[in-house]
């Protein structure tokens, strides 16, 4: 396709889905079933309808061109794939592929806030105007809790005119990412604190600028420091540029009867940051979800603050089963049992992270191209079902 062309069509795709808060989640290769080939060693007992249902996926007209699905059990992981990881080579996904986690990064910012409430340095009842004052007066009395749970009124940065204007003018454009949220300074919020739920980029941005305020640290330092570091974690960054490290999965914009259109690297983190910019691997992002989700990384009593949903609010796109919104984490209910997760979607990248409450058992779920209720509902519509297929999998005893 000519440069023009492509550019013509990829900032229409930004335009529509890029980073609104809906969105901000004949060339394929046969699909395939892989083992684990990592340190925590292979399962060779594979499901056959559960890869049966990924190869549907893939094979959909619209649908991704790969897939990759891992069930964690203990010291055990399934690996499941269809489709492939890069169209040019036909290399299916693998388990340490890089990948835009988009927003299940708001799980990360949710973390690092979190681990400091147990340090005593953050409140969930620290108010906008107390750690970050510069912010307009009319946001000041909205608290952590009310940003976590994204019940806090603030206008979402990412639907504003003149952020969409330079994102749609230049994809790879560099923002200040601790700018971002001047793009609707001059707008009230949009309901009272508290009252209501929208799911909204703004909230995790103040959430990671609290953070630096009371630490005097920078968001990715804490990241480093009080998540990657403690969990292991050596392939998960948040990089400000278009790059992705290598290898990684590639993300595409599929829209038929086009060619699928490779964008792994078309748009910039920047201009997501706390709020989606996270790059990870299948394998770090269940050893993180087990940890944020489960006993391990927070105290009793934050957890359990953590872990107070609202009844009915989803993620973005939603999870598998009947979802419920919790501080920076959301409760699956599914026909098998309850998860705790998060999701996420950016183009080229659909994204599902979920665990057992007792953090002994994940789910991660990948495609590579974008799906949410705006751009492909019948897409998603499907996905859920697939995914809590793989749920039901993951409760099963085994």
């Amino acid at each position: 396709m000519p440069t023009r062309a492509r550019g013509r069509r990829l900032r229409s795709v930004l335009s529509a889905t890029v980073l609104t808060a809906a969105a901000l989640g004949g060339l394929l290769q046969p699909a395939q079933a892989a083992g684990d080939p990592g340190p925590s060693g292979g399962h060779p007992h594979q499901d056959r309808k559960l890869q049966q249902q990924l190869d549907r996926l893939v094979a959909q007209e619209d649908g991704p061109p790969g897939v990759i699905a891992l069930l964690t059990r203990g010291d055990r992981t399934q690996v499941y794939t269809a489709g492939v990881g890069d169209i040019e080579t036909g290399r299916p996904p693998h388990p340490d592929d890089h990948m835009r986690i988009a927003s299940i990064a708001k799980a990360f910012s949710g973390a690092v806030a979190l681990r400091l409430v147990d340090q005593g340095r953050l409140s969930l009842d620290d108010t906008i105007g107390e750690r970050l004052p510069a912010q307009p007066e009319a946001w000041h009395a909205v608290t952590l809790r009310q940003l976590l749970q994204h019940t806090s009124g603030l206008p979402d940065y990412s639907a504003a005119p003149d952020f969409l204007e330079i994102l749609t003018a230049d994809p790879r454009h560099l923002f200040d990412p601790r700018r971002l949220l001047g793009f609707v300074a001059d707008k009230p919020l949009l309901f009272t604190p508290g009252s209501l739920y929208e799911y909204s980029n703004s909230d995790n941005i103040a959430v990671a600028l609290m953070a630096e305020a009371v630490t005097g640290a920078r968001y990715e330092d804490l990241l480093r420091d009080l998540v990657y570091r403690p969990l292991g974690l050596r392939r998960t960054s948040l990089p400000l540029g278009y790059r992705l490290p290598r290898p990684y999965l590639h993300g595409y914009n599929v829209t038929p009867p086009a060619a699928p259109e490779d964008v792994s690297e078309a748009v910039g983190a920047s201009g997501v940051w706390a709020s989606g910019g996270i790059v990870s691997t299948p394998r770090e992002l269940g050893a993180f979800i087990r940890a944020y989700g489960g006993p391990e990384l927070l105290s009793e009593e934050t957890r359990e603050q953590q872990l107070t949903f609202r009844p009915g609010d989803s993620s973005e796109p939603a999870g598998p089963g009947t979802n419920a919104a919790g501080l920076a984490i959301f409760q699956y209910t599914t026909r098998c049992g309850v998860l705790y997760g998060h999701t996420g979607n950016f183009p080229g990248y659909t994204q599902l992270a979920a665990t057992t409450p007792d953090g002994t058992r994940s789910l991660t779920f990948s495609i590579n191209t974008q799906t949410n209720k705006a751009n492909k509902p019948a897409l998603l519509a499907r996905l859920r079902t697939v995914q809590e297929n793989f749920a039901c999998a993951l409760l099963k005893e085994k």
